[in-house]
């Protein structure tokens, strides 16, 4: 986003916007990489701050609430993506403090709320985003309600589209319930999570040749033809865990399903995971993201598919400074890490991203798969390993020090230095949007899980 030209169409929001998309599918300043991780613990605690303050960022809407998934900059006003928040959750249990515990709770609750509180469904599901604070829209329309609206009803993100529900983002929100359920003890979370693992066995099951659990349901609960490795991946933890919570062997069989469809998205001559399906036959073999390569090694935790970390780290490394074309980054800063996908490599640099956009920086690093490559190279641990995951760390801590200052959210300052930004530069996704320099509740979240060494998504 660039001031009011226009919504970001995130990842987590391509099926309530109605898109149909092919998802089936360095340098560092003075000091250097050891003296950025020795100071870790600060940063992790102004990581935490982001956390809180995009969580309180409208005091006088109620105490069920949600955290604002962007700074106020981005353009997506109080849009609180589901993704982002059950992230949220998972960072917070990984400090291990009460204060974090504490703030887990409220966020799980109000998961717990969207979910039984919808406005139009009473089936378990979560929509995509909702908005948590008012705004004045771009056309002028008021916005004037909290997370829970006049009637009581949890407050959908109708005005950007975000009313559809993807099975990966229920998937996450059930992981970070079920994480509650086994730190709490308290059986509201594990129900709230089997609800959640129901509807996807209702809604996304498929029985086409490659099998596993489809995309979901746009804004108007229409199927969507979809299958991907990155759901998939999700649900491996998600059934994993119903499993061993519940005792009910029928999560195993649903389980092995879901890793069935990601083992055969894999390519064995290079070393990678394809992105899915488009119709449940065929693979679709461009582009290939970075985040099917990272998540399947944290969920999976196989030798046999670990290469794909190798080729993440080697395929879609970039390097981002102010001498690369279209990058916004300051004169004298340099930042190292991943991009999304290697579509992102080959980007339309004369063209904007989508309307209304900046045009991509084929070298703008994305933080949140950064950090996602950083937590996986940690968990498998082989020679060298800890090295390249702690450059990449003190990559990450070195963007939330010198990126993204000035930023608001619900019209307050963020503290200091504290939050990571999407990206370093704007890049292009390629699967038709694009991340930017705003600080983000979920690449502040996988952060703070690579710098705690907190797998999500082992069951």
């Amino acid at each position: 986003m660039v001031g009011r030209q226009g919504p970001v169409v995130g990842r987590r929001s391509l099926i309530g916007a109605g898109l149909g998309v092919g998802v089936g599918a360095a340098v560092f300043g003075a000091g250097g990489a050891g003296v950025a991780y020795a100071a870790g613990g600060s940063a992790r605690r102004r990581g935490l701050g982001f956390l809180a303050a995009a969580m309180d960022g409208y005091p006088d809407h109620g105490s069920v609430r949600l955290a604002q998934s962007y700074s106020d900059q981005a353009g997506l006003f109080s849009t609180a993506f589901t993704y982002d928040n059950a992230l949220a959750v998972l960072a917070q249990l990984a400090g291990r403090t009460a204060g974090g515990l504490g703030r887990a709770v409220v966020l799980g609750d109000a998961l717990l709320y969207a979910q039984e509180h919808d406005p139009v469904y009473d089936d378990g599901r979560l929509r995509q985003a909702y908005n948590v604070g008012p705004y004045t829209f771009f056309d002028g329309s008021l916005q004037p309600d909290g997370f829970v609206r006049a009637d009581g009803t949890a407050n959908v993100g109708t005005q950007f589209g975000f009313t559809g529900t993807a099975v990966g983002d229920m998937a996450w929100a059930g992981i970070a319930l079920s994480a509650l359920a086994r730190r709490t003890g308290a059986r509201r979370f594990l129900e709230g999570a089997v609800r959640i693992g129901t509807w996807i066995e209702r809604v996304g099951r498929t029985d086409e040749p490659l099998g596993g659990y489809k995309f979901g349901v746009n804004g108007a609960d229409e199927k969507l033809p979809f299958t991907s490795t990155e759901h998939n991946t999700d649900l491996v933890c998600l059934f994993g865990r119903l499993a061993l919570l519940t005792g009910d062997r029928v999560w195993r069989e649903r389980r092995a399903r879901a890793e069935a469809f990601v083992k055969k998205m894999w390519e064995p001559a290079g070393g990678f995971f394809y992105t899915g399906t488009n119709d449940g036959v065929t693979v679709n073999k461009s582009p290939i993201p970075e985040d099917t390569q990272t998540w399947t090694h944290l969920a999976l935790d196989s030798r046999s598919y670990s290469r794909s970390l190798d080729w993440a780290a080697a395929e879609l490394a970039v390097v981002d400074h102010a001498g690369r074309r279209n990058s916004t980054v300051p004169t004298g800063q340099t930042y190292e890490g991943v991009t999304f996908s290697s579509a992102s490599l080959v980007a339309n640099e004369d063209a904007p991203i989508a309307e209304f956009q900046p045009k991509p920086d084929r070298s703008g690093v994305w933080f949140e798969g950064t950090a996602h490559l950083a937590l996986a190279l940690r968990d498998r641990s082989r020679a060298g390993d800890e090295t390249r995951a702690r450059r990449l760390v003190a990559s990450i801590e070195r963007a939330q020090d010198l990126l993204g200052a000035g930023q608001t959210v619900g019209g307050r300052a963020l503290p200091e230095r504290s939050g990571v930004v999407s990206a370093s530069s704007p890049l292009d996704t390629g699967f038709g949007f694009g991340y930017y320099p705003y600080r983000h509740v979920g690449a502040t979240a996988w952060y703070l899980l690579a710098a705690t060494r907190t797998n999500p998504l082992r069951a």
